[in-house]
């Protein structure tokens, strides 16, 4: 990395010098700078606006880089101006906004010009979070004069003389600014054929659609690569991402109608280049190949400025898109959503979202177009797993979880897209990686975040068939996963993730145990054939969630049992030709549901179970567990001094899920919530988190100890101190527990294969499974259920989760220059492990 960041300073060297074509000493100009830096802090008087040659020296110098500004200009300095000199910090940031707009009002025809705009990006890129720390200051870009004082909150109302460019807020000058010069010819485009004489009037008048960044979505033809435009709109993407940031200062509440004023206004009607500055963000991402030509190790030869452009463009677009619920835009897009057809619903998109970037989004339907966006999502996102035979000969990406919450935004609000990406076999394409980034984060204590958007974007997908028609295809993969070798599908692959995270993953994924069962519940009407390996690992959640001591130690373990029954009931329900393995595996263990139909519910018995606890323990009796693939290579806890953010908590599964039933014609009836209390555990709805940490059992370890287990049920919302297990509460969802279909099904089976054992001598599995292949049970079981599918549903509290998410790892991704690191943000957390 070292290496790499030598070669990205050397080219900007070499510009600097050759524009300049003078030897000014680096040394000097940054004593220059850094004394105008301290002149501002200990100036008793304030500065004159006017004393343009006080402030020339904040930008003037050609030779300053962005690291050298985050240097010079301490954080400890930056506070002290602004409680003590604040009239200077004004004067500042209103000077260096102005030189913006001079800029982009002129089309910076000079190399000194655009080094100007280039040190006024960075000095307010360090600036601004410093502004938004202070709730005095937060007002100060959103008032019309240059003054500290007189501060005007951003609420969407404009005054009179707004129109008088004069008059605009200061942060509406800054954002028209960077927004005119991201489509500046010769600074950030390339520019058309034309004299070089381009006056001020021609770059007002230019038609930003002709300079789109790259080709792709709306635009053919792909400009040639000039690192320099890329560096300098990676500069000016840092200042605007700088911008938007102010929600990280703002603590967490879930009134989602506090709109981020910056976000708002630069996605609005105001900003003309809205439409081809958000193209050009997303053909960016999408066409972005990191392998480049293939050349093994070119990562180490060549520096890549197209990776740090595509990193600020995906974490600016993910910030646009950020999109309040429950508006008349929500409202729209839920239109769409209950639309049964993928192109029903045309008229109500022109009403749709205010925010430009997200209305642009959920009207993309062009097949080339969805294709390009889901090809170039699964190309990045594949990126980490290419495995080649000459080691870390690749270059491999690391912004995957801002992939993931782009991917989402396209899924949830754009539902042309969802359906585009289940018609196909394209979405395997996509849940490999997630599955992979699932497995690979289970036991990282830094990485809980990505774990939930990765179980999210399932648990959307899940709710529409197509998806778990899809997860029949086999999977021929082999992906550097340490998980047991098995000939299968992708659904086998999702089941033995799943049953690795629930059993391996750590104890902070427990709130997740609900959503994991979901997707498997969605899925399995539509798994023609599950693997033997697969059907072990069911019956071992099964095994693992009904012994009676966890059961009885909270409120709500027992949903676990019903999601796991309901999937059964759904594979014998409705694909019991091809599921020969489960079956098998079903009779194997009959034991399991015998002793859950003869549960005891006495207060003795759960005195006793609770009792045994501690001593508890499920012994692994799948040897396949153990063999992993080659390659592979277990998870590892997070590097100590490993910085992550904390995360708000998440909602139960009954409210970001909705029901629906599935009707004789295939499409979905939306069943309506007026379960009673009780019903809800047979829907498996439940609000906290799942208290089943208790009972994981790591690879070659048994449980956890009682103090793990306390600490666990401590962090559920239900179960209060208060409470404990008594009669009438088991005896309330005992009865419920759907167990009549394999009752049934073991009734009629276990003879017929215990007469075959004895008739035949067999110890052979196959022959049993044969034996079962070719049976039947039509007419023998009760009618089948109607198939009942959790359909994902945005509220506030999602929201509220994906916000302090996005932010989180935006702040992470961000080190180098730290934009944010150690101000005063109250959105999350910061922790060090």
């Amino acid at each position: 990395m070292r290496e790499i960041i030598l070669l990205r300073r050397g080219p900007v060297a070499a510009r600097i010098h050759a524009g300049q074509g003078q030897k000014m000493g680096n040394a000097d100009s940054k004593l220059h700078f850094r004394k105008a830096v301290i002149q501002l802090t200990t100036k008793t008087q304030p500065v004159e606006a006017t004393d343009d040659a006080f402030w020339d020296q904040f930008w003037a110098d050609a030779s300053t880089t962005t690291q050298d500004v985050f240097a010079l200009v301490p954080a400890a300095e930056i506070r002290a101006v602004r409680e003590e000199s604040p009239s200077n910090l004004a004067t500042l940031c209103y000077k260096a906004v102005e030189r913006l707009v001079q800029g982009a009002d002129s089309g910076c025809p000079s190399e000194k010009e655009r080094q100007i705009v280039l040190n006024c990006t960075r000095l307010l890129t360090r600036i601004l979070p410093y502004i938004f720390e202070d709730a005095d200051w937060r007002g100060f870009f959103w008032s019309t004069v240059p003054g500290a004082g007189r501060a005007r909150r951003f609420d969407g109302d404009s005054d009179d003389d707004e129109d008088d460019d004069g008059a605009r807020p200061l942060a509406e000058s800054l954002l028209m600014a960077i927004a005119d010069l991201l489509f500046c010819p010769g600074f950030t485009v390339q520019g058309h054929k034309k004299t070089n004489s381009d006056t001020a009037e021609d770059i007002r008048s230019i038609d930003s659609c002709e300079y789109i960044w790259e080709a792709g979505v709306g635009f053919a033809q792909s400009p040639p690569l000039n690192y320099m435009h890329d560096l300098d709109r990676t500069e000016l993407l840092k200042l605007l991402l700088t911008c938007f940031s102010e929600a990280m200062y703002l603590p967490p509440s879930s009134e989602s109608r506090n709109l981020n004023p910056w976000v708002a206004f630069f996605c609005s009607t105001d900003n003309r280049h809205a439409l081809p500055l958000f193209t050009s963000l997303l053909n960016v991402v999408c066409a972005y190949d990191p392998v480049g030509y293939g050349i093994p190790y070119n990562h180490l030869l060549f520096s890549d400025y197209r990776e740090q452009l595509v990193e600020q463009a995906v974490q600016i677009l993910i910030v646009t898109l950020e999109h309040e619920a429950g508006s008349a835009a929500s409202a729209a897009l839920q239109a769409l959503d209950a639309s049964p057809s993928p192109t029903a619903g045309e008229e109500q998109e022109p009403a749709g979202p205010d925010n430009l970037f997200v209305n642009y989004l959920s009207r993309i339907h062009r097949e080339e177009d969805l294709s390009f966006i889901l090809k170039g999502l699964a190309r990045l996102l594949n990126n980490p797993l290419v495995q080649t035979y000459l080691p870390r000969s690749t270059k491999k990406i690391q912004f995957h979880q801002e992939l993931l919450i782009l991917f989402w935004k396209f899924c949830d609000f754009n539902k042309k897209f969802l359906f585009f990406v289940l018609k196909s076999s394209d979405v395997l394409d996509m849940l490999v990686p997630i599955l992979f980034y699932l497995n690979d984060a289970r036991a990282d204590q830094s990485r809980v975040g990505l774990m939930h958007i990765g179980v999210f974007i399932l648990l959307l997908l899940s709710g529409e068939r197509n998806f778990g028609v899809r997860l029949n295809k086999p999977y021929t993969l082999r992906v550097p996963m340490d998980i047991p070798v098995f000939t299968g599908t992708h659904a086998d692959l999702l089941v033995v993730i799943f049953h690795k995270i629930i059993t391996g993953g750590h104890q902070r994924l427990q709130p997740l145990f609900d959503c994991l069962l979901t997707v498997i519940v969605n899925i399995s009407p539509y798994l023609k054939s599950l693997s033997m390996v697969a059907a072990n690992k069911l019956l071992h959640l099964l095994e693992a969630f009904s012994t009676p001591w966890f059961l009885f130690s909270s409120t709500q373990n027992h949903h676990l049992v019903f999601f796991l029954l309901e999937v059964f009931n759904n594979i014998i329900q409705y694909q019991f030709d091809g599921n020969c393995n489960l079956v098998y595996t079903i009779i194997r263990k009959r034991n399991v549901f015998h002793q859950l139909a003869n549960l005891p519910s006495d207060t003795a018995s759960i005195q006793k179970a609770l009792q045994r606890k501690k001593k508890s323990g499920i012994s692994r009796t799948n040897s396949t567990e153990y063999e992993s693939m080659e390659g592979s290579r277990p998870a590892v806890p997070a590097e100590p001094g490993t910085l992550k953010t904390s995360l708000e908590a998440t909602p139960g599964i009954d409210k970001i899920t909705e029901k629906s039933q599935v009707s004789e014609d295939g499409t979905m009836v939306a069943v309506p919530q007026s379960d009673s209390p009780q019903t809800t555990a047979d829907n498996g709805a439940t609000a906290g988190a799942s208290d089943t940490e208790s009972n994981s059992d790591r690879d070659h370890e048994v449980y956890h100890t009682e103090s793990e287990a306390a600490r666990s049920r401590s962090s559920s919302a239900l179960s209060s101190a208060a409470w404990s297990a008594n009669p009438d509460w088991v005896s309330s969802w005992k009865a419920k527990l759907p167990l009549q279909t394999i009752m049934r099904l073991l009734q009629v089976l276990v003879p017929q294969v215990e007469k075959i054992c004895i008739d035949k001598g067999l110890t052979d599995e196959s022959e049993i499974l044969k034996f079962l292949q070719h049976g039947t049970l039509v007419g023998l079981l009760p009618i089948p259920h109607p198939i009942l599918i959790r359909k994902y549903q945005a509220n506030a509290g999602t929201a509220m989760w994906f916000r302090t998410y996005m932010w989180g790892v935006i702040y992470l991704r961000n080190v180098d220059p730290p934009i944010w690191y150690d101000t005063d943000i109250r959105l999350f957390e910061i922790q060090r492990i």
